[in-house]
């Protein structure tokens, strides 16, 4: 767990930016060699159902998280995730989940000012970070530990219900192209799942963005 972090990484190289001492910022170690590496997916999914339980029974509030990492408050970024996974051969051998939730910090500067949000933003009040932690802890563990006794049945479904723009009508953008699809899925592998046109396509980390609800 990090205080102040200075270097923090996104997905795909980029940047996280937290104020000292006001975010939570951590990450955990654990060991799935229970997983099949063609079902890795089903870690994020734990994870980011965990989240939205913890932060959800914590604030009171709705939390969603936009495929493939981010945690989302009235379609501003509260949080993200980052799961970097070290295989041997066919195997697990560890996977690193990195974590940071904009808790107490209540200004963000530039660009960020309209596009994150924070739970003391959205509370009106400070949030006791350790509280915070120990319960998306305990949610993270009775995830985990259901899918590597196998018994996460509705894993995927909860995820679903939880993922931003599920099953709705929105705009997104590849290359120059804007154009409205809906989401319908995310596979085993992390692809996100839509209908575009009438027809169902797949989508791979970063090869789209998701526009506001404005245009």
């Amino acid at each position: 767990m990090a205080d102040d972090q200075f270097a923090g990484r996104g997905q795909q190289e980029s940047t996280w930016i937290s104020a000292p001492g006001k975010n939570l910022t951590f990450s955990l170690l654990l060991k799935p060699s229970f997983l099949p590496i063609t079902q890795q997916f089903k870690l994020n999914m734990v994870v980011c159902n965990a989240l939205r339980n913890a932060i959800s029974n914590f604030s009171q509030r709705n939390i969603a998280f936009k495929w493939p990492n981010d945690l989302y408050y009235d379609h501003k970024k509260l949080g993200g995730i980052l799961i970097e996974n070290m295989l041997a051969g066919n195997t697990y051998k560890a996977s690193i989940i990195g974590i940071g939730i904009n808790v107490n910090q209540l200004e963000f500067s530039g660009l960020l000012a309209h596009k994150a949000t924070s739970l003391g933003q959205i509370l009106q009040r400070d949030v006791n970070l350790i509280q915070l932690l120990a319960e998306i802890c305990s949610q993270i563990e009775s995830g985990y530990l259901r899918l590597k006794s196998g018994t996460y049945t509705d894993l995927e479904e909860q995820y679903l219900k939880g993922l931003y723009n599920y099953d709705e009508i929105a705009f997104y953008k590849q290359g120059d192209d804007v154009f409205e699809a809906r989401i319908t899925g995310v596979t085993a592998q992390g692809l996100l799942v839509m209908e575009k046109a009438g027809k169902t396509v797949q989508f791979n980390l970063k090869e789209i963005e998701f526009l506001t609800k404005e245009k």
